[in-house]
């Protein structure tokens, strides 16, 4: 099954607020210039997935989940013994 424009256009605007205003809510740029994954799955969710990631705070997800702008879910999950993932996970719909 392929997604649809209306879920491309949604996951390009995000991705655009996201890049425009993450240096804002990020001061200590625990995100900011990391390896960053955006994929689409089954047309109707995003998933944005922040790797490398030294430490995250409850503000910066905060931040982020604002910069979204629709309702979504955050989890983090460590990667190295000094890093974690961190996956946004947005409805589409």
């Amino acid at each position: 099954m392929t997604e649809t424009p209306a879920p491309r256009a949604q996951a390009a605007e995000i991705q655009h607020r996201l890049s425009e205003g993450l240096g804002r809510i990020d001061p200590h740029h625990r995100l900011l210039g990391r390896p960053v994954a955006y994929r689409i799955i089954d047309g109707t969710t995003l998933e944005i997935t922040y790797r490398d990631v030294p430490g995250i705070a409850e503000a910066e997800v905060r931040g982020v989940k604002r910069l979204i702008g629709v309702e979504c879910f955050c989890t983090v999950a460590p990667q190295t013994a000094e890093t974690v993932l961190v996956r946004f996970v947005v409805s589409l719909k």
